[in-house]
């Protein structure tokens, strides 16, 4: 039979007449009313086939959708006549080169010119597409650096110099290049800077260096493209038809070959799997951050070809929308212009074009991994448009309170610094060129702020970061940003989420209720025994085969149905309505993949009952009865889980009897009114969430094959829909399916607590920490894992707020909570919303004074909008704790985020600034690790102020006394020594100090509740310090200049010598527990002093140093500047010792 000349003739987004879909490939008797399609074995037929064509294309015109205009292809008369050919032009198959490559161009024209009239980037590719219309999308390149050749030294400069304290040691190094303000060697002020942003730079580089290798690695992956170039349908089957390709040369349109274990490189449109089902899994822990497989399909048109070379020559196009953030939806179509090419003396059985539907079950993201066999995908998204690279968000880098603190105590430093130089040029009466002067000093005084501070907390950060890292208790604790340890030990508020975090995310069934009975976990092998009768009763009646689902069937029509019956149809329901899919490992042993373990846990319960899954792919599902027996069911269709639905169901097919049943399990909130009314359901949800069991209803409807096929049709119509297309078919599901079920029963699964989780809140709650929880789950199961964690303290009360609708609802629960502060508050995701919408201030000022708030069935953004708002509010130091990828967000915006490496993967973790193994860490991160770092971050930082402080005091008083004038006490080596080999040690040895040993500690978290009032490091701890710095500096100098010599050389050696010998005492004053390292680093310090007196002749008269007068006056110097402020130490530990000083 000659063919008919069929070409590619654009394409329309709407069901045409006379172009109806067909399903599964199977041709459709609808059309003309026979078997044939209207295609007798003569050609006249052709004519008539050809006019639908042409009216056809006439009569779609190009459509309109939201102010998005789609285009069809240019369709004048000539063109048309083109497009659709004539017999004569055909000889051997449907491929005419001409033509084809005028559709092309037709295609492309109107791609671009609607491109170009809009900023609209929804895509339509054909196979193959021209080299200019590939040039119109971002390359497929990955780059995470954050700096570039040109950028990185400006950037970098920026983000140090954005601090004070660096812009201050600049401008002062800068003057040191003007002759008139030059004071020592240039080396002292310029080198502490110098080395502060080499050590920053070199740094930056370094993990920019790293993230460009990573970038370069994954740029430079090879992957295999089928090549159209390279084939010809004559070359014979052994020339190969793929070349291989860096993944950043990957373009839209392009076919790519994934192999087992491989990256996908970009967003791909799934063609063909090696599976013969059409199906693969997919690894997407380093996007979503769950660790289960997903199941992928194949577009079934291209699954159909018998070879992956046939795709060289399928002639179709995909249409795309706009790239967006959401990896849960795709909105898309597969368009057949021409079917393949046939046999001589064949026919197309198949209207063209065919448009098939594309959702993100046909999609393969970028950065997932396929998890299992082969398959062909279509790229249609690269670069900036992947999914991946649309949510990777780049956090603000945190800055920690204390080093704002310390940045706020270096302004009020220069304030006194510019006042005292312009106190002593006053008193000597502005005279000469007082304002160079005036310079002199600020530059004199410049070590008032010590550089070396930068230096010595960032040393102590990363010590800590160390300790906490090495900590053989809390095993793999991972601090992924150094500069935040201080923070850990002011926090006030924690942010939890509750899945996962709280509870272990292990599920196992409890209890199984069927309204006039209920089995619970000890009676589990009741229902065993109840499904053995059911199945075995088979062949008491003499079937050859198990019934299913027909006993049921059967007894309903007596009116009564027996137990097992009932126990049959709920266990099989279970058994089936599922994404579970059973994945056989090497060993013999069975892995169930799914995504979400409550599944799991149903599942692995069906089996231990004696119903076991053995096979499951999209088409078909096999059990196992208690009797050995195999039952197989069709899947005809799947609506699966969403968090709007709350439900998912199947359609199933008896392979046996070819009963049609629609089963659905979901929440109570939902299914309550799918179902046919009863008297039990809600009251048994409640019973069930108060034992902390989550819930889920299963139903059932029986359908008829007509019914079914009514509903699949107008499934279909809604599924090639471009927009609202979701909207549509959740509508159709609805309105045809989802009302009266028959009600089976109710299961209720428990999530087992973490460890330790009673033990970890109660001791952070003693600690003055406000613990709420912010939780995805419903409000019963929710107040249950409060109560069992003891989140709620025994007969604490509990204020459940739910479905508020107006500002009077709002305001009268407010008022409410205003009288009673001491309750813990309970409230949904929308009455929360409407909350801050209304009254964000006065809600948020009730709630942060509340002991506990549980937040339930919140969204990503409301827990990240929750953290930020506490922040913002209460000015206090906000930590978030979660361990999915849904925390990611509240983890970012909080100032401190924890991250758990959880059942649900390694997102949070990732982005997390410390992460952990389990919930119950947090105790001694926070009340041991962060109390420390904290403590001593504020004692080093005050003391290496102190140190700065008084040199400046004793230069103050000596240039006082020499009539003012701007001229240096110490130079040279003398300050380069001073603010490091000198003093460095000891100092620094105070980050290994502590006040209470490790037990006490944990024992006592109220001496946590002491230092979140930040009394450590305060305005008043400063001018404590400030006084005695003045004291001791003048002490020092005064007194050696009471006992001066004749030369001027004496005055340094002794005044400066007392001046290290004050500092070393000073140290050893404000150690609370001795350490090895500070013993050695104090000896060892007096050592180096006191051989580097031997290479600064120029300083030191080693005659007057080793005489007897000069060891007399250092030490009635030192006794002068720092006996007393032992007395004061003294007597305060007497009168008002520290809360930590009364348990020791």
């Amino acid at each position: 039979m000659s063919e008919i000349p069929l070409h590619t003739f654009g394409r329309t987004r709407k069901s045409r007449a006379g172009y109806t879909p067909l399903h599964n490939g199977e041709p459709s008797d609808e059309v003309h009313g026979n078997g044939t399609n209207g295609l007798g074995p003569d050609n006249s037929n052709g004519r008539t086939m050809h006019g639908v064509v042409r009216a056809a294309v006439a009569s779609s015109g190009s459509v309109n959708r939201k102010g998005q205009r789609r285009e069809r292809y240019a369709d004048d008369p000539e063109e048309e006549e083109t497009l659709l050919g004539d017999a004569s032009h055909e000889d051997g198959g449907f491929r005419n080169d001409e033509p084809e490559e005028q559709i092309r161009e037709t295609s492309q024209r109107s791609t671009s010119s609607r491109r170009g009239k809009s900023s609209d980037k929804s895509r339509i590719i054909p196979f193959r597409p021209p080299e200019k219309l590939q040039g119109k999308y971002p390359p497929n390149v990955v780059r995470n650096q954050k700096y570039n050749v040109f950028t990185f030294l400006p950037l970098v400069f920026y983000e140090q110099f954005k601090f004070f304290f660096n812009l201050y040691f600049l401008l002062v190094a800068l003057s040191q290049f003007i002759p008139a303000l030059k004071i020592g060697f240039i080396v002292t002020y310029i080198a502490p800077l110098a080395f502060v942003l080499t050590v920053t730079m070199g740094k930056e580089a370094y993990d920019d260096y790293k993230r460009n290798l990573r970038d370069r690695e994954a740029n430079s992956q090879k992957y295999l493209v089928l090549d159209p170039s390279e084939y010809s349908e004559s070359s014979p089957e052994g020339i190969p038809y793929t070349r291989s390709v860096p993944s950043s040369s990957l373009r839209v349109g392009d076919l790519v070959v994934l192999e087992k274990n491989q990256r996908v490189p970009a967003d791909l449109v799934l063609l063909r799997t090696s599976d013969s089902s059409g199906t693969c899994f997919i690894r997407t822990d380093q996007l979503d951050g769950e660790t289960d497989w997903k199941l992928r399909v194949a577009v079934p048109a291209c699954q159909k070809l018998s070879s992956d070379r046939e795709l060289l020559t399928v002639d179709a196009e995909i249409y795309a929308d706009a790239p967006i953030k959401d990896i849960h939806t795709f909105i898309g179509t597969f368009t057949i212009n021409s079917p393949p090419s046939l046999l001589e003396d064949d026919v197309p059985m198949v209207q063209v074009p065919t448009v098939e539907p594309l959702t993100a079950e046909n999609m393969l993201w970028s950065n997932t991994v396929l998890a299992a066999g082969s398959a062909v995908g279509f790229v249609i998204y690269t670069g900036s448009e992947t999914r991946a690279v649309m949510n990777t968000s780049h956090p603000e880098t945190k800055v920690g309170l204390l080093d704002v603190e310390i940045n706020r105590l270096a302004k009020i430093l220069c304030a006194v610094t510019f006042a005292l130089s312009l106190v002593l040029v006053a008193l000597n009466g502005f005279r000469g060129p007082w304002y160079i002067y005036v310079f002199r000093f600020l530059i004199l005084f410049s070590s008032i702020i010590p550089i070396s501070l930068r230096v010595n907390l960032d040393m102590g950060k990363t010590v800590y970061a160390q300790q906490i890292m090495t900590d053989n208790e809390i095993p793999n604790t991972i601090v992924r940003t150094s500069t935040l340890p201080e923070e850990l030990g002011r926090i006030e508020y924690l942010l939890s989420d509750k899945t996962g975090t709280l509870t272990q995310n292990e599920m196992e069934m409890k209890k199984l209720h069927m309204g006039t009975v209920s089995y619970g976990y000890d009676s589990m092998d009741e229902i065993a025994h109840q499904l053995a009768v059911a199945f075995g009763s088979g062949d008491e009646h003499g079937h050859g085969r198990h019934p299913s689902l027909q006993t049921g069937v059967q007894l309903a029509t007596r009116g009564r149905r027996d137990m097992s019956s009932r126990v049959h149809d709920v266990v099989l329901s279970l058994a089936l309505c599922h994404n579970v899919t059973p994945v056989y490992n090497d060993d013999g042993t069975v892995t169930y993949q799914a995504s979400s373990p409550d599944e799991v846990a149903i599942i692995k319960w069906t089996e231990s009952v004696g119903l076991r899954l053995t096979f499951r792919d999209r088409t078909r599902i096999e059990l196992q009865t208690p009797t050995g027996a195999r039952i197989s069911f069709d899947v005809l269709d799947i609506f699966p889980f969403t968090s709007e639905s709350k439900r998912m169901g199947i359609i199933v097919r008896d392979a046996q009897t070819g009963e049609i049943t629609f089963l659905q399990k979901g929440a109570d909130v939902v299914m309550t009114k799918i179902v046919q009314r009863n008297d039990w359901l809600e009251e048994e949800c409640a019973n069930m969430a108060r034992e902390g069991l989550r819930t889920l209803v299963m139903a059932r409807r029986r359908l008829s094959d007509q019914s079914y096929n009514h509903f699949k049709e107008q499934h279909h119509l809604a599924s090639i829909k471009l927009e609202g297309r979701n909207e549509a078919m959740a509508a159709i599901v609805a309105e045809l399916l989802e009302h009266d079920l028959e009600l089976l029963g109710l299961t209720g699964v428990e999530d087992k607590l973490q460890d330790e989780v009673k033990s970890t809140l109660e001791l952070l709650r003693n600690a003055g920490i406000k613990i709420w929880m912010l939780t995805g789950d419903k409000i019963e199961t929710a107040t249950c894992i409060a109560i069992s964690t003891k989140l709620v303290a025994r007969n604490q009360y509990i204020h459940q707020v739910a479905k508020l609708k107006t500002s009077d609802q709002v305001r009268d629960q407010l008022e409410f909570l205003q009288q009673k502060l001491d309750c813990c508050l309970v409230i949904d995701g929308e009455s929360l919303q409407l909350c801050l919408n209304m009254f964000k201030n006065e809600f948020v000022e009730i709630a942060t004074k509340l002991s506990a708030v549980v937040a339930c069935r919140c969204s990503p953004t409301q827990k990240a909008d929750v953290a930020r708002l506490i922040r913002k509010h209460t000015k206090k130091r906000v930590c978030c704790i979660g361990d999915g990828g849904n925390d990611v967000s509240m983890i970012q915006a909080a100032d401190v985020g924890v991250g758990i490496v959880g059942k649900e993967g390694k997102q949070a973790s990732l982005a997390a600034d410390f992460s952990v193994t389990q919930f119950s860490y947090l105790t001694k991160l926070l009340l041991w690790h962060g109390r420390n770092s904290y403590r001593r971050s504020a004692k080093l930082a005050q003391f290496v102020i102190h140190r700065g402080l008084i040199i400046s005091v004793m230069q103050a008083v000596f240039s006082s006394i020499f009539y003012f004038a701007p001229i240096a006490l110490y130079q040279g080596w003398l300050m380069v020594g001073y603010a490091t080999a000198y003093t460095m040690a000891p100092v620094f040895s105070l980050v290994l100090d502590r006040d209470v040993n490790e037990d006490l500690a944990l024992l006592y978290p109220e001496l946590y509740k002491e230092l979140t009032k930040g009394r450590v490091l305060s305005y008043k701890t400063f001018f404590i310090w400030l006084m005695i710095s003045v004291y001791q500096g003048a002490a020092i100098m005064i007194m050696s200049l009471v006992l001066f010599e004749n030369e001027f050389l004496n005055i340094v050696s002794i005044s400066f010598t007392a001046l290290i010998l004050n500092e070393l005492i000073m140290v050893a004053l404000e150690i609370t527990t001795w350490h090895i390292y500070m013993v050695v680093s104090e000896i060892v310090t007096l050592f180096i002093y006191a051989i580097s007196m031997t290479f600064l002749p120029e300083y030191f008269d080693l005659t007057f140093v080793l005489s007897s007068r000069f060891a007399w006056k250092v030490a009635v110097i030192v006794a002068i500047s720092a006996f007393p402020l032992y007395i004061i130490k003294f007597i305060r530990s007497r009168v008002a010792p520290a809360a930590s000083s009364k348990l020791l």
